[in-house]
């Protein structure tokens, strides 16, 4: 029955040991009998073989048995019974067998003696072990004289001990009066004897309180020796000399040890120097894993001894004058130890068992066999029974032959002495595991299933897995001999239920135990290590993912302990907080989280860095004129390597207080080498600089002075400048008291004039910063030096500096000034450069001052004309004038300019500019608004630009949708300003532009627009709900817009709005509208359904479209659009619409985008193109018309033809003016003559004429100017609609 050894490393919680204990204890101990069944007895708790009393205590000595029937109990003293009923200071626990004696005002020698107990039922008798009692002893100090010690100084001392001889032995220790030990050392050694050796003896030994005490463990007394003496002389010391061994004596030495014991060497050397002591085994290694030294090497002991520790080791002593060598004979004996200790046997009638004692030991143990105490061969015989040396072999047992058997095993050093019973029974199986246990254990680790049965003969066991899968041993399962199922790596598979089934030839028993198998906790991001500033927070993050059957603890530790008890320590469901870091929270930071099963750690360190602290102790050394060299001592790094330190210095004589930067060395450096100014009285200091920051200063170093010297620089920024003429100002950057490098400081100032052959002029000035020579020459050049100077000599030779004197106002005026007219507002003026002896300063450029006198047509000069100045930098003799007025007289005159102000001006010079395109008219006014018939009119350009030649007039009608009807042209003399337009429709918009034109050409267009009358017979507008959204029209905006502020419209006649629709789309409610009205602000306003609320609005203007945005779904709106003009206080407004929104809003398919749809448009574009094509080819055919005919075909060459049998518009674009309209042309700036008809043709270009045939027919090549046609209208902001771009063919 016996369980081999399992050795599989597993990660268990310190409070599963316990459970894996008793488990394998149950797995590999003897068969365990039911106490409700007949067995013979067993001896369960007995005292140890020696047992050491303390005689003012009791003596208790145990015996503890089971069985059944209960057992009784007797004991033998010393070989014979022991009457423990007739002592009355004995007495025996109830149902037990352990005695209690009282010995108290009794002599405890009377009980000591060798003891065994003895329990009895009718099924055997059990014995227990001898057991030795003895009475501890602490005897006194025998009374001994000790005589003083005098020594020499080097020699070697033994102090002996020689304490009683005590049970048990005693603690030896030796202190001195005080009560203090007394130190050991390398020199100074106790041995284990007790007694005090020195390898050699010191002055500092002398003393007379040399005490060896010895404690006696049981009684707990302290026994002490008289002091003894020791006095070290000096006076005539021992020499140095080889070591030799005090302890032990001789070359060899033997030691037997017992196996299983420690074993305990020492070697003590004495010498001069002291000896050092090593240890080796001659032939073989020491035993590392179970070695150890002590008393300074002098020591070796070897725990757990066993054969192979015997041997010679060998012990050196060595110094610097020698080696000495001891070598000590170990020889390992042993005291029986058991191989195989007998075991219990339950044996069915008639079946056979053995009995096995198997022990060794040196020498070889001696084996006796005891049948219910009384020796076998004393026994009654039995002839089922045979005994062959260590072994009894039982055959055909019947019941009632139960017995217990003792096994004796002994040889000189001890014994071994066992109980095995063997009982006979008959008794079916029965399971002893509890049903339905459940067993948890973790994913990868081994999973025990316990099947503890008994029964007689000893049951089979089987086990199934949900009842159904029989469980063979092999691989993942193992069955032990007891029962247990073993899955060596339990996987969330093996979960389960899980039956065993115990069976012997009486019977049958199952039993059902449970496994779950879980998920291992892990720790998903541990902590990271963490380098924080002092008074930072730190956060380590633990997360963690587990079995979430199991109910998980976190735990979090600092170096292994429990978190300081301090609010700065934050702990969360995953993470540690630590705040205002200090530099004793550092540490090793550990989570650790458990549950019932298992559990995972991770940890992480936390390092506080802060500036470092300043270095200390400064000092000078290495001193000379111009350098010394600094040292210090680096301050704490905090945990931060430093990264460089900062030198400053004070100059105390020139700047005290003030601390200046001097050099930086490396963070490795404690020096510096510092080169230093003369005339300076030093104070240094350092800064360290590490990650963190700079540490404070340190204390300033002692003053360090060095001697004056001349100045080693000169001044710098030498500059030599008049300030007035006639004057010359040297200037320079006066040196510092710093650099000036001794005390009289002064400057010597020289000059002479440039390329001029003159001695230099010098003046010797204090410490001052400037010097005015007077009387120089007019803005010449001078050579300048400026030198230092003080009481010990003078600096370097200065460099020099070219100055000027001081400048005058010019003395002449630039000559041939010529002017050249490039364009109307462009000219370009040339002149000659005024000679430098006249510039009388530096150039700094020249300046051109012009004016307009008056407009060409203009007979008066204009006063308010403000006089421009432009001014052209450096030595230039040309410049450009840019911004003129066209048709303009100009005057113009030019000064030169240096750095003391203007010379005289140039001659006049008059010019003209040519004219230019006038700007647009002053104002476009539209009055008497009739059912067909408008009055137009306007004013003349506030600028002409030269001789007015006239205006043009264009105008269209525009359509409810925003279309553009063919536009009529009209031209005017200069004279006229007013024109009534007759034959107009009836509640018609029209679009007007005005252009006003000189010879060259036609200035910028105004534009207006205008209502014709309603006829009496329309319909007022009327509001359609419910339609689907209409098309939305093109944004539009103004042409162009009215430059005059004193515009005013006309005021409109008729309503402003025509039809409403509306619609509801995926973003909002679609509202479309037409719109007759000119006025500015187009609002449509909405309001939910009976609200009280104010009407929300938005801007529409330019649109005749608008979708409303962000409308709640399932409400209702109440819609309007509103029209203002802040120049009318009329309002105009539509009838309100009702717009309900759905709640949710259908999803239409816009077949806008739908592949077909784009597919068939492509196909019909392509089709129209071969069409245009054609037409365009065969139209280009022909080259001569009679002009009626062109007229007739081509009402206006600029604009795109309307039918006048269907009356089909253009689109209308409200764009910028100066961008072609949608459905027309971008007019030309050519001249058009207005005839009886009103018909005209537009010259298309530059201003070219058109060519004419004899007969009057138009030559011109119409096709080119349809090509150009064509290409300028493409570049409008909407393409031609196909329909106008087939009737421009027609």
């Amino acid at each position: 029955m016996t369980h081999p050894t399992m050795d599989r490393n597993r990660k268990w919680m310190p409070g599963f040991g316990a459970v894996l204990l008793m488990l394998f204890s149950h797995m590999t101990s003897a068969l365990e009998v039911p106490l409700d069944l007949p067995q013979p007895p067993t001896i369960t708790l007995q005292s140890p073989k020696d047992y050491i009393f303390d005689p003012r205590e009791n003596i208790v000595i145990h015996c503890e048995a089971k069985g059944k029937p209960n057992p009784s109990f007797s004991w033998t003293r010393n070989g014979t019974h022991f009457d423990v009923e007739k002592d009355s200071k004995v007495l025996m626990k109830p149902g037990s067998g352990t005695l209690v004696i009282d010995i108290s005002g009794e002599k405890a020698e009377a009980y000591e003696g060798t003891y065994q107990c003895t329990a009895h039922n009718e099924h055997g008798t059990a014995v227990s072990n001898n057991i030795v009692i003895r009475q501890s002893r602490s005897p006194l100090w025998s009374k001994e004289r000790n005589e003083a010690i005098t020594v020499q100084m080097g020699v070697s001392l033994v102090l002996q001990c020689r304490p009683p001889a005590g049970l048990p032995p005693p603690v030896i220790f030796w202190m001195d009066n005080n009560f203090q030990r007394l130190l050991l050392d390398e020199r100074v050694s106790q041995a284990l004897n007790g007694d005090l050796y020195f390898s050699n003896v010191l002055p500092e030994d002398t003393r007379s309180d040399y005490i060896c005490y010895a404690r006696f463990p049981h009684t707990q007394t302290i026994q002490q020796k008289q002091p003894i003496s020791v006095t070290v002389l000096d006076n005539s010391p021992v020499g140095e000399r080889r070591p030799g061994f005090m302890l032990p004596l001789g070359p060899t030495s033997t030691k037997m040890v017992l196996r299983g014991e420690t074993l305990e060497l020492e070697c003590i050397a004495e010498g001069l120097p002291t000896p050092e002591i090593s240890w080796q085994k001659d032939g073989g290694e020491l035993p590392s894993s179970r070695m150890s030294f002590h008393n300074f090497k002098k020591m070796l002991k070897i725990s757990d001894v066993n054969e192979a520790d015997a041997g010679d080791y060998r012990c050196a002593a060595k110094n610097n004058l020698g080696i000495a060598h001891h070598i000590i004979k170990v020889t390992v004996k042993a005291a029986p130890f058991w191989v195989s200790a007998p075991r219990n046997l339950i044996l069915a009638p008639n079946e056979t068992g053995i009995l096995t004692c198997r022990v060794n030991g040196d020498p070889k143990p001696k084996i006796r066999w005891f049948v219910n105490g009384v020796p076998i061969e004393n026994a009654p015989e039995d002839p089922s029974r045979k005994v062959e040396d260590d072994t009894v072999i039982l055959n055909n047992v019947q019941s009632g032959s139960s017995a217990v058997y003792q096994c004796n095993a002994s040889n000189e050093f001890g014994y071994l002495m066992a109980n095995a019973f063997v009982n006979v029974l008959a008794e079916p199986p029965r399971v002893l595991t509890p049903p339905n246990q459940v067993y948890q254990v973790i994913t990868n680790n081994p999973a025990l299933l316990h099947c503890s049965s008994f029964g007689s003969p000893i049951p089979t066991i089987t086990w199934f897995k949900d009842s159904q899968t029989s469980i063979k041993n092999g691989d993942p399962y193992v069955i032990h001999e007891n029962g247990t199922l073993e899955i060596h790596v339990a996987q969330p598979l093996n979960s389960g239920k899980y039956t065993c089934i115990a069976t012997n030839n009486l019977g049958i028993k199952e039993n059902h135990v449970f496994l779950e198998v879980k998920e291992p906790t892990r720790i998903l991001k541990q902590p990271e290590y963490k380098v924080v500033q002092r008074g930072m927070s730190a956060m380590f993050e633990c997360k963690v993912k587990h079995d979430p059957s199991l109910i998980p603890t976190m735990t979090w530790l600092k170096d292994s302990g429990e978190l300081p008890d301090d609010e700065r320590f934050e702990v969360d469901a995953d993470s540690l907080t630590i705040k205002d870091v200090t530099k004793e929270d550092e540490g090793t930071y550990t989570c650790i989280m458990n549950t019932t099963l298992d559990q995972d750690s991770a940890s992480a360190m936390l390092t506080v860095v802060e500036k470092p602290d300043p270095p200390t102790d400064l000092e000078l050394t290495d001193q000379t004129e111009r350098s010394v060299q600094l040292s210090w001592i680096p301050g704490d790094e905090h945990n931060s390597p430093t990264q460089k330190f900062l030198i400053q210095y004070e100059d105390l004589l020139h700047q005290p207080g003030v601390w200046i930067n001097l050099t930086e060395v490396g963070g490795t450096s404690t020096t510096a080498q510092l080169n230093l100014s003369p005339y300076v009285y030093y104070s240094f200091r350092v800064l360290a600089l590490n990650r963190v920051g700079y540490s404070n200063p340190s204390q300033p170093s002692r003053q360090y002075r060095t001697n004056p010297a001349a100045p080693d620089e000169n001044p710098s920024d030498v500059q030599g400048v008049g300030t007035e003429p006639g004057n010359l100002v040297i200037s320079w950057t006066p040196l510092t008291g710093f650099q000036s490098n001794g005390p009289g400081l002064e400057y010597i100032v020289q000059w002479r004039q440039k390329d001029m052959d003159e001695d230099w002029s010098s003046k010797n000035v204090a410490n001052v910063s400037q010097f005015v020579v007077s009387g120089t020459p007019t803005f010449v050049p001078y050579e300048i030096k400026v030198q230092a100077l003080n009481d010990y000599g003078s600096g370097p030779e200065p460099e020099v500096v070219i100055g000027y004197s001081g400048e005058d106002l010019p003395l002449a005026a630039p000559d041939s000034v010529q002017v050249m007219v490039h364009n109307s507002t462009l000219a370009e003026v040339h002149w000659q450069p005024v000679s430098s002896p006249s510039l009388r300063g530096k150039l700094q450029g020249y300046k051109v001052y012009y004016r307009r006198e008056r407009g060409l047509h203009e007979t008066e000069e204009e006063t308010d004309q403000q006089e421009q100045v432009l001014m052209f930098s450096g030595n230039r003799s040309e410049g450009r004038l840019p911004g003129l007025q066209p048709y303009s007289l100009y005057n113009l005159f030019i000064r030169v300019l240096n750095n003391k102000g203007e010379g005289p001006p140039s001659p006049s010079q008059t010019f003209e500019t040519p004219e230019g395109v006038p700007g647009p008219p002053s104002f476009l006014n539209v009055i008497n608004p009739s059912l067909d018939s408008l009055t137009l009119e306007w004013g003349p350009p506030m600028k002409s630009n030269g001789r007015l030649a006239g205006y043009t007039l264009k105008y269209q009608p525009v359509n409810n949708t925003n279309e553009l009807g063919p536009v009529k042209v009209m031209t005017f003399l200069a004279n006229e300003t007013t024109i009534t337009l007759g034959n107009l429709n009836s509640s018609m918009l029209y679009k007007f532009y005005l252009s006003a034109k000189t010879n060259k050409g036609s200035g910028p267009m105004i534009t207006e627009e205008a209502f014709t009358i309603m006829d009496t017979t329309r319909t007022q507008p009327t509001v359609e709900t419910g339609k689907g959204p209409t098309e939305p029209p093109h944004p539009t905006s103004p042409i162009t817009q009215s430059l005059h502020p004193t515009f005013h419209k006309a005021p409109p006649v008729g309503p402003a709005f025509g039809t409403v629709n509306t619609s509801v789309s995926e973003d909002g409610a679609v509202i479309s509208w037409e719109y007759f009205g000119h006025h500015k602000n187009v609002y449509v306003e909405y309001i939910v359904e009976n609200s009280k609320e104010d009407w929300k609005k938005e801007l529409v203007n330019g649109s005749q479209s608008h979708t409303i945005k962000g409308l709640k779904p399932g409400t209702s709106y109440r819609v309007r659009l509103v029209a203002r003009d802040p120049t009318d206080p009329t309002i105009h407004s539509t009838n309100e619409v009702l717009v309900t929104v759905p709640a949710v809003p259908s999803r239409q398919v816009d077949i806008a985008t739908q592949g077909w749809f784009i597919g068939l448009m492509c196909a019909i574009a392509l089709l129209i193109l071969v069409l245009l094509i054609v037409c365009f080819i065969k139209r280009n055919k022909g080259g001569k018309y009679p002009v009626k005919e062109k007229e007739d075909a081509h009402q206006d060459p600029e604009i795109q033809p309307m039918k006048e049998d269907d009356g089909t518009f253009g689109e209308y674009s409200d764009t910028e003016d100066h961008k072609p309209l949608k459905g027309s042309r971008t007019p030309s700036n050519g001249t058009v003559r207005r005839d009886e008809s009103d018909d005209s043709l537009v010259d298309y270009g530059e201003g070219g004429d058109g060519q004419f045939n004899e007969d009057g027919s138009f030559i011109g090549q119409y096709s080119g100017k349809k090509e150009k046609d064509t290409h300028e209208g493409n570049e409008s902001s909407e393409a031609p609609s196909p329909v106008n771009a087939m009737n421009s063919f027609v």
